[in-house]
């Protein structure tokens, strides 16, 4: 069960199955289109016609919108990743989509790999050095939440041992220890030469939280809160 008090209602796995088998390749498209964006040589009016289509599409999607952010999704009563998070977000096209999976032997220890493209580059040739720590700051929470000690940020501390190349990547992070409602996590960014980004931070558990698990006379988070 989720500990945000603000919870959604809950939807059925089928209804969740549904939407991310609608939005995930919409979200996808849209990915490809910034690429091609970035990357296209077409000729001035070819660029004209579809930065008109562009605005045409936006404005049909303008028509019915929610207000403010997106939130998460809930179903078999486990809360699931906001689908608007710029880093695992379903909808949200910024998101590589990075996807945390549980892994190895390690205290929470939780891997992923991702592809970088054109959008995310910094020096030519290179992942923008923000977008390592974006990553780093995502797979650290994630390892946190796996070891059933979850937190937000409270410090992130990043040494970038070498320049990180756009293309597929593989990311590790795991908890170093936990005390109380404090946890530490480290992780890293694997390159084909080698760990290139490294990173640790330090999460704690939001007051609310930790005094809705009080009032319930729980220690710690139940396995089916993300």
């Amino acid at each position: 069960m989720s500990l945000d008090p603000h919870r959604p209602a809950e939807i059925s796995a089928e209804e969740l199955a549904a939407e991310t088998a609608l939005y995930a390749p919409f979200t996808q498209a849209v990915r490809e289109l910034v690429d091609a964006t970035i990357r296209t040589t077409v000729d001035p009016d070819t660029i004209r016609a579809a930065q008109a289509e562009v605005e045409a599409i936006t404005a049909r999607l303008r028509r019915s919108q929610i207000d403010g952010s997106i939130g998460a999704h809930f179903g078999h009563g486990r809360a699931r990743q906001p689908w608007g998070n710029t880093v695992v977000g379903v909808r949200n096209p910024v998101a590589p989509p990075l996807d945390p999976q549980p892994a190895g032997d390690r205290l929470g220890e939780v891997r992923a790999e991702v592809v970088l493209g054109a959008a995310y580059e910094g020096p030519p040739g290179l992942v923008h050095g923000g977008v390592s720590s974006l990553l780093l700051d995502q797979m650290l929470g994630n390892a946190a939440a796996a070891a059933r000690k979850p937190g937000m940020t409270a410090y992130l501390n990043v040494t970038y041992r070498q320049p990180t190349p756009l293309g597929p990547l593989r990311l590790e992070a795991w908890v170093e220890r936990t005390e109380g409602h404090k946890t530490w996590a480290r992780g890293h960014v694997i390159g084909p030469d080698g760990p290139t980004v490294e990173a640790e931070g330090l999460f704690v558990l939001p007051r609310w939280a930790r005094d809705l698990l009080a009032a319930r006379g729980a220690t710690e988070v139940p396995p089916t809160f993300e």
